[in-house]
């Protein structure tokens, strides 16, 4: 017997290079994504106001709190100020009507109006590691001006029958622009 002729060895099935993936093709299917979702993003933007803050209509809120203290609302403030949320609660003894708002740089402030003792609610509302910095003098009220939590600034006021604290990551600015627009 013949030793058996080995056939021939298949050549390895490789592309010719114009016949394989280029860098090209990739980037035209990047393309083709980025695009529309790029005019998507801008139609939401400009068209929609994406970056708005969503207003809210707090009336129900301070209607509620207006039953257990004279609640004080701001005047004046221009259109770029946004009430964001607005909600009122029986709570630590007290009545407390919380208002966010966004301010005209779009940071957070929250402005809290309450009867629950000052010794608790400040803690609550500015953190433990609140410092007393010094003061601010609006026409209406002398504000105790605090550092509260990392890169939050806060504005108290105690009166007869509540105490409001402004508290926010914001300019110390725009603080003093909503103490002064409350009467």
């Amino acid at each position: 017997m013949e030793p058996a002729a080995s056939a021939p060895a298949a050549p390895s099935p490789r592309l010719a290079p114009r016949e394989g993936r280029r860098h090209r093709d990739m980037i035209l299917s990047l393309l083709v994504l980025l695009i529309p979702i790029g005019l998507g993003m801008t139609y939401w933007r400009v068209v929609l106001d994406g970056d708005k803050p969503i207003a809210k209509d707090p009336s129900s809120a301070v209607q509620l709190a207006s039953a257990h203290f004279t609640v004080v609302q701001p005047t004046g403030l221009g259109e770029d100020w946004t009430v964001t949320s607005a909600n009122f609660r029986n709570e630590n003894g007290g009545a407390t009507l919380r208002i966010g708002y966004a301010d005209p740089d779009a940071d957070p402030i929250l402005m809290v109006q309450s009867t629950v003792p000052a010794a608790t609610l400040v803690p609550a509302e500015v953190g433990d590691e609140g410092k007393r910095t010094g003061t601010f003098r609006s026409a209406n009220r002398a504000w105790m001006t605090y550092a509260g939590r990392p890169g939050e600034i806060a504005f108290i006021v105690t009166e007869e029958n509540r105490t409001i604290v402004l508290v926010g990551k914001t300019d110390q600015k725009n603080l003093e622009t909503l103490a002064s627009a409350l009467p």
